[in-house]
């Protein structure tokens, strides 16, 4: 699998990254181990977690895996400032919290460091500076290698790359959702990231899985649109302009003898200044199939028309 620099930084990651959301609830640790073993063989490094993914499962299956793998053949990036209240989760990126939560990850995947470390959302609450802070904090004592956000709009990552460019702390990568059905970050993150010299990692570049086709008649028992945590996320790409995509996505898999999903992961992967498509598969058979899109290349002409049929 083919290794890209995250940015301009010296982070080194794989093109496709192994996505863990699902682990510890819909993944058991069977399911799991397989997986971790595919991607590894495949030459895939980047690995993908968040302290708040099944609560802190994700993680502690993660590093019950991790013990018997050696830690220099994997990158792993990890997420912080979801925190679990009384009330349901909240946002949370003040420096207490990231900096707890990261002690906290540290501690379930049974290492010392992290090779990236994210503030998963922004919080309007807590001064951009006091965020920030944690983040050098966390590189300056060794617990993180690089740094990043995820999900947080263009110009907080404009002011975060400069606050941290002057003691050389660096803002390495941005981790935003895109696909054929969202492609907003095309408007000012990608370019912006480009110009700030910081990576892209594309979280859910199969749509939510809606771009693999599966939804195209119906809905299956065992996917995510059928998961009573999980139907939230799926049901915005289940629309008619969402349909249309898909069908276009199909076309150009069926010319081309590949899969929908093949194709979609091609399209993303290989989009001007993406380092790394993140997906997270439930099963090692689905898992199998994203790796299958190493070597597919999308032709130029069928990259225009899904550019074409996806704008707006």
């Amino acid at each position: 699998m083919e290794l890209r620099r995250a940015g301009r930084s010296g982070l080194l990651v794989s093109s496709v990254a192994l996505g863990t959301m699902t682990w510890g609830r819909d993944t058991d640790e069977h399911e799991a181990a397989e997986q971790l073993s595919l991607f590894l063989d495949a030459g895939g490094t980047l690995i993908d977690t968040a302290a708040s993914y099944g609560e802190g499962a994700a993680e502690a299956l993660l590093g019950s895996l991790l013990a018997e793998v050696d830690r220099r053949d994997v990158v792993l990036c990890s997420k912080s400032g979801v925190r679990r209240t009384a009330h349901g989760t909240r946002v949370d990126a003040s420096r207490a919290t990231l900096l707890g939560t990261l002690d906290e990850s540290l501690a379930a995947l049974g290492t010392d460091h992290l090779d990236l470390w994210l503030v998963q959302w922004p919080d309007p609450d807590v001064p951009l500076e006091e965020t920030l802070s944690a983040l050098r904090h966390a590189v300056a004592t060794g617990r993180t290698r690089y740094v990043g956000l995820s999900n947080h709009p263009a110009w907080y990552t404009g002011y975060a790359a400069a606050a941290l460019a002057g003691d050389g702390t660096g803002l390495a990568a941005v981790q935003v959702e895109y696909s054929l059905l969202q492609r907003e970050i095309e408007r000012e993150v990608v370019p912006g990231a480009a110009a700030l010299g910081a990576g892209v990692l594309a979280w859910s570049p199969l749509g939510r899985g809606v771009l693999t086709g599966k939804y195209r008649s119906t809905i299956p028992a065992d996917s995510r649109a059928a998961s009573p945590h999980l139907r939230g996320f799926v049901e915005p790409y289940l629309n008619d302009r969402c349909r249309g995509i898909v069908e276009s996505v199909v076309t150009a898999a069926e010319g081309l003898g590949r899969t929908p999903l093949e194709v979609a992961l091609a399209w993303v992967r290989d989009a001007p200044g993406v380092t790394s498509a993140i997906v997270g598969a439930r099963t090692a058979a689905q898992l199998r199939g994203v790796l299958s899109a190493e070597d597919l290349e999308l032709p130029p002409a069928i990259r225009r028309a899904l550019d074409d049929v996806s704008a707006g």
